[in-house]
């Protein structure tokens, strides 16, 4: 087959041809005919096949037309000249840059459009005398580069970015260099004249540099040690905050008593480097986002039908009770409501987890997050947004809690033994010289503290995790943050979802049983397929073989039932068992659609799930470290044939709606079990929440995935056990990192605690620990990350 010149996707058996090239439909060949035409066909030059296929957008983004909507979607409006800053999932690319860029081109009105390539936005200036929001969405999508706008985004309006962090990074990183700088004569020129001249100017200028980043840089420190003490905690930053006060209030006595130069090389870099840590250990993917609620799924506005049978759209928020709403082909139901009119075929899939589409009838209740697959409906909504099944999804209190507030890491669990050691060592150090030699017992106490912070032991568990966290990445398995990997490797039960994360969307696998079909029946068959848009009628089609495409004689779609076609004095029936006449029972557990030709029925094609490469070694590799278990709403048709594809000793759990999951993850950490679950949808949005990690599986990692932990890219779903593997061996790397920081802290303290800590040794000591755990973990983590092949 070959294939489409814009998109790259395969074209069927008769690709419609233009200017001696390709396409796989007609709305491929209009973004060409619509690039060629503005002289933008260099677009092609840049990356083969660079395009996606466009979306029909005609009545999408009719909620446009509703200016209280469009502003709120507006970055800013001020008279004619508007901007707007547009999330576009397709974009992966130069081409799709260099398009983007160039909108004037296409329309005018566009003043600019700058691209933010690893966020995925285009932010556009635009002119709306001459072009409105909706027009200039509808333009993107039919060149293929259609927005992803959700309810979400209407809600959060602008996000305050914190860019603290970096500016204390910035302060300490500047003053560290200076203050190392001007210390140098102190180590190298002891004793010159122009020393002994100028050496209280460079004490007091690096006394000054050292002010800010005291109380501007470190003050985070010293904020959460106050927090952690006021909860009878002793975390990590209480000898942090201890060691750096300890260091400024000697350096600076020093100084003003000319006992000596103090310790700010040491100071300023002890701070500069532990912010350097958790600048690494906070840089996360802003383009992804872990905290997706129903909000995200839900559309802006919808079509409300008065009472004089007008239409108007609304925003969501404003739908009410007893308002008659219409759902188009492909459009998710809002709120709870009473089906009036139409044929409802409605996916549950995101809210049940049932991959099968629901029949409903007139008077049917339909329930929010439903998305209708089969013409328009109309419907009376029962209840508001807020009231609606989905909505109260979200209402539990586990998605409330913060899994961090009740997980102690590493770090702490350490610091707070190594607190009281510190605090020991140097209270009874420093008695044993009051007695011994009573002028060294002051400086005794401060050098054990100084000697002994625990910047390395700080250090270790950011650099390491926030290297893996990058790894991680680039291996398309994206974690929250750097907790999220301790959290995995204390986990021993794994609960996996099976429509959508084991099971691919994107591919089924189909049986046939019965009498087969000869090659007219197959050409009779193949020809009606082709002009039904129903989904299962689609993916038949792509799977039979190709015949020569004919116009048939009759034609009929039932909605609801099936087809009917005849050619040339031959006829057929394709559609449920009931339509076509099926002779016997015949069970419905796997979506079956059976035939019959000339009145005689054939038999019947069963769509089974096609389960993701690889599933059967990860489970078997997972299965030696962890408990498995698989939840589904689905029936149990696809039981029987897990139970060959997956080792034993897997539990199954069928028809499980999604208050059954949350209780089933919660009854395994009762009995002592640390919990992945592993999902993909709003279904599995309670246990994900309520689970020790949740992963979400997604076939596109920009576009919806419920709250979790971590998203994994459904290419990469093979090498799970991998990552949890990697995830055990960063924790022993931090541990063998806390053994190395060990060492020095022994060597400083014996320096400390015998009264022989000079200024130079602390120059040396302490930024040496903090350099060479950074060096350790990253040479470690790189290694492990080339494992991860």
């Amino acid at each position: 087959m070959s294939s489409c010149y814009h998109c790259g996707d395969e074209c069927n058996a008769s690709p419609i041809v233009f200017e001696e090239k390709e396409f796989c439909c007609n709305g491929c060949k209009t973004v060409y005919e619509i690039l060629s035409s503005n002289d933008l066909s260099c677009y092609y030059d840049l990356e083969k096949a660079p395009g996606a296929s466009p979306q029909e957008a005609k009545n999408r983004y009719d909620f446009l037309s509703n200016p209280d909507i469009a502003e709120r979607l507006l970055e800013f409006s001020d008279g004619n000249i508007q901007v707007v800053n547009l999330y576009i999932p397709h974009i992966h690319c130069s081409s799709c840059i260099w398009i983007l860029e160039n909108l004037n081109r296409l329309q005018p009105a566009v003043v600019s459009s700058q691209v933010n390539f690893p966020k995925k936005t285009v932010r556009i200036t635009f002119n709306s005398d001459q072009v409105s929001l909706k027009e200039l969405i509808i333009l993107l999508a039919s060149v293929g580069y259609e927005p992803y706008i959700s309810l979400n985004d209407y809600d959060s309006g602008k996000k305050n970015i914190n860019r603290s962090l970096i500016i204390k990074l910035g302060v300490a990183g500047f003053a560290f260099g200076n203050v190392m700088f001007l210390s140098f004569p102190e180590y190298f020129e002891v004793g010159e004249y122009w020393l002994e001249q100028y050496k209280h100017l460079f004490r007091w200028i690096m006394f000054a540099f050292s002010v800010p980043v005291v109380f501007y840089s470190g003050s985070d420190y010293f904020v959460a040690a106050v927090k952690g003490l006021r909860k009878g905690l002793l975390n990590i930053d209480v000898p942090i905050a201890l060691g750096i006060l300890v260091l400024f209030v000697r350096s600076t006595t020093e100084i003003i008593f000319d006992l000596g130069s103090g310790f700010f090389d040491s100071l300023t870099g002890l701070v500069f480097f532990l912010l350097l840590g958790r600048f690494f250990q906070q840089k996360t993917y802003s383009f992804l986002s872990f905290e997706r609620d129903y909000k995200s799924y839900f559309p802006i506005a919808v079509t409300r039908i008065k009472t004089d049978k007008t239409e108007e759209n609304i925003q969501v928020y404003d739908i009410e009770p007893g308002d008659r709403l219409l759902i188009r082909n492909l459009e998710l139901i809002p709120v709870d409501g009473i089906l009036c009119k139409g044929d409802a075929r409605i996916d549950y899939s995101f809210v049940t987890g049932e991959s099968r589409a629901v029949r409903k009838e007139s008077g049917d209740k339909l329930y929010a997050g439903g998305k209708q697959l089969s013409g328009v409906i109309e419907m009376e909504a029962i209840k508001s947004v807020q009231q609606s099944y989905l909505t109260q999804l979200w209402s539990n209190s586990v998605f409330q809690r913060d899994k961090s507030d009740t997980f102690q890491t590493l770090t702490n669990a350490i610091s707070k033994r190594f607190t009281y050691i510190v605090l020991s060592i140097a209270i009874i150090s420093s008695v044993f010289w009051l007695f011994y030699y009573p002028p060294k017992a002051l400086n005794v106490f401060t050098a054990v503290l100084i000697i002994a912070c625990p910047c390395a032991i700080a250090l270790a568990a950011p650099f390491t995790m926030g290297n893996l966290l990058r790894i991680f990445g680039k291996r398309r398995f994206y974690l929250k943050n750097a907790t999220v990997i301790e959290q995995i490797a204390k986990t021993n039960a794994i609960v996996f979802d099976k429509t959508g994360t084991i099971t691919t969307h994107k591919e089924q696998s189909v049986q046939y049983n019965g009498t087969p079909l000869n090659g007219e029946e197959e050409k009779l068959l193949k020809n009606t397929l082709r002009a039904s848009s129903h989904p299962l009628s689609r993916q038949l089609y792509e799977l039979l073989d190709a015949h020569q495409i004919t116009t048939l004689d009759n034609y009929n779609e039932y909605i609801g039932k099936g087809l009917e076609a005849s050619l040339e004095g031959r006829s057929i029936k394709v559609g449920s068992a009931s339509y076509v006449g099926s002779p016997t029972q015949i069970s419905e557990l796997n979506t079956s659609v059976h035939i019959s030709t000339d009145n005689t029925y054939k038999g019947h094609y069963v769509f089974y799930n096609q389960y993701r490469e690889g599933m059967t070694d990860v489970f078997e590799e997972l299965s030696k470290t962890h408990s498995i278990s698989i939840l589904s709403g689905d029936n149990a048709g696809e039981k029987s044939r897990l139970q060959e594809l997956l080792p034993e000793g897997v539990s199954y759990h069928f028809n499980q709606k999604p208050d059954l999951k949350l209780e089933y993850i919660q009854s395994l950490q009762e009995t002592g079990f640390e919990v992945i679950m592993i999902g993909d949808g709003l279904n599995d949005a309670g246990a994900l929440a309520q689970s020790n990690v949740g992963i979400a599986v997604s076939e596109n990692v920009n576009v919806f995935s419920p709250a979790c932990d971590a998203i994994m890219d459904a290419s990469v779903f093979h090498k799970l056990p991998d990552f949890l593997k990697a995830s055990k061996r960063a924790v022993s790397i931090v541990k063998w990192s806390f053994v190395l920081s060990l060492l020095y802290n022994i060597t400083g303290l014996y320096f400390a605690v015998t009264g022989q800590l000079e200024p130079v040794i602390a120059a040396i000591l302490m930024p040496l620990s903090s350099i060479s755990i950074v060096v350790f973990t990253t040479i470690a983590t790189n290694f492990l990350g080339r494992r991860l092949k």
